[in-house]
């Protein structure tokens, strides 16, 4: 990672961190413990990858981040949910996220499971709060929450993760491949970095740029996710290595070889680069992620 894309990393985990902080009320009465439960997976750090492209996004196209903090925080949310059902018994039953134990290993898994519907439920809350977007036109708003909702549904993320379970053990094929990537993972970012510019009022061709940049980049990210899996390390990743091939996921490197999976991934950057290749200077955080998300060992 070259030094001003850390430089630009760090100042923007910063600020969303900071909001969710201050934006994710702490509850003391007997409702406590859930709040505890998705303020405990909310805050356990990460790349911040999501919300960070919303406001890439926002600011290719000439929009103000600032003012789309509280759509980054939902995104953020969403995400967090999808970590903690997912590492689930009854889904991969991970006991390790980001370096400690998963939600349901210190809270139970009937709070885990309450703490990422909270988690969801909250997000929406948080995009449709007069007081945090009343700036932001409605309609704009009323767009960027609707591709929010559809990536995050049965439609996207859901329906991914539905079809990544029912089909563990199933001979690998590039179909099932990739509607699982597509939907599972991909959905979410590419629905990220398009609500990003549509909320900056960007154009209808400035967003189509950055939905297919974002098409692209769900895809590569995925793609490494896959690769790491086998030849990431423990204590880098933050939890267990090997775990696709022991619940035999299918994944890009079992489809097609670790060779293959790898230049798919590069071919991926180049076509997120060109995507955006019309946008001027304000689109180079999209790109120095793009070849973040590519390079990185995390």
């Amino acid at each position: 990672m070259n030094a001003s894309l850390e430089t630009y990393l760090k100042k923007q985990i910063s600020k969303i961190d900071s909001a969710l902080e201050r934006l994710l009320p702490i509850e003391t009465g007997l409702s406590g413990p859930v709040f505890e439960a998705m303020r405990y997976s909310l805050m356990a750090g990460g790349k911040r990858l999501r919300p960070i492209l919303l406001l890439a996004g926002a600011e290719a196209v000439g929009g103000n981040a600032a003012d789309f903090i509280p759509f980054a925080c939902a995104i953020e949310c969403i995400h967090t949910y999808s970590l903690i059902h997912d590492d689930l018994p009854s889904m991969d039953d991970d006991d390790l996220r980001r370096g400690r134990p998963t939600c349901h290993k210190v809270f139970g898994e009937a709070v885990a499971i309450l703490a990422g519907d909270g988690l969801l439920t909250f997000a929406f809350e948080l995009m449709s709060n007069k007081d945090l977007i009343g700036h932001i036109p409605p309609e704009r708003a009323n767009r960027a929450i609707f591709i929010i909702a559809k990536a995050a549904g049965p439609f996207g993320m859901v329906g991914g993760q539905t079809a990544d379970i029912l089909l563990e053990g199933r001979d690998a094929d590039p179909g099932m491949l990739s509607f699982i990537h597509s939907h599972k993972t991909g959905a979410m970012i590419q629905a990220s970095v398009e609500a990003g510019g549509i909320l900056g009022e960007g154009t209808r061709e400035e967003v189509e740029w950055l939905s297919r940049y974002g098409a692209a980049l769900g895809l590569a990210f995925q793609i490494v996710d896959d690769i790491l899996d086998i030849e990431g390390e423990r204590a880098i990743i933050g939890k267990p290595v090997g775990s696709d091939a022991k619940k035999k996921k299918i994944t890009y490197p079992a489809v097609f070889g670790m060779a293959e999976a790898k230049r798919k991934a590069v071919i991926l950057l180049d076509e997120a680069l060109s995507a955006i290749a019309h946008f001027d200077e304000k689109a180079e955080p999209l790109r120095a992620l793009a070849r973040y998300v590519v390079e990185r060992d995390r």
